[in-house]
This record gives C-alpha cells, sequence and structure tokens, in this order.
C-alpha cells in the first residue's frame, strides 16, 4: 500500500484528531497563524512542515509552556484543546496512547 502525499485534514484524521499533525493544526489556530476553518485537508507533508516551524518559533517565545502564554492566547488555546478532546472523547479517543510508553 502507498503511503499517502497529502493530509486527510483534521476533521478525517485517526484518534478523532488527536495526532501529531492535529497538535500542530490546533496550535496554528491558537497563534492565529491559519483560521480555525481550516482544516488542512489536501495538504502535501512540505506544507504541513512549513507550518510547524511556524508554530514552533511562536510556541519559543514562550518557552514552549501554555502557562507561560498572555492570558488572552492562553484562554484560546485552552478553548481550543480542550474542544477538541471533548470531540476526540465522543469519537471514541481515550488519550492512552500518549502514555502507552511510559507504563
Amino acid at each position: 500500500m502507498a503511503k499517502p502525499d497529502k493530509y486527510v485534514g483534521i476533521n478525517n484524521d485517526v484518534q478523532g484528531g488527536m495526532t501529531t499533525i492535529g497538535k500542530i493544526i490546533r496550535d496554528a489556530w491558537v497563534f492565529g497563524l491559519i483560521e480555525e476553518t481550516e482544516t488542512c485537508e489536501g495538504w502535501n507533508f512540505a506544507m504541513v512542515d512549513g507550518l510547524l516551524q511556524k508554530v514552533n518559533a511562536e510556541w519559543d517565545k514562550y518557552g514552549c509552556l501554555a502557562s507561560h502564554l498572555p492570558e488572552k492566547l492562553f484562554e484560546r488555546h485552552q478553548k481550543i484543546h480542550n474542544k477538541a478532546m471533548e470531540n476526540a472523547k465522543v469519537a471514541g479517543w481515550s488519550g492512552e496512547i500518549e502514555t502507552d510508553d511510559e507504563k
């Protein structure tokens, strides 16, 4: 089976979008790098990598910690990521995959 060359979009991603690329997209929404309506469906992976570089540059400004974000950005971060977790749980995501290697 051939490896995909385009991203399926956060709304079509596995685990309710709780993937590495999903996190990049949600963080890009937080920082206003892309509109919250942008799902990145059909993007090639070079475009996703470019977005990752921009997201990382924003996080670097705040020591890569949500707790260091200015109040408005922190509130936006919480709203976006909490909603994503709620939606993913409805889709069957439990969060266990992120901690499987800690057992």
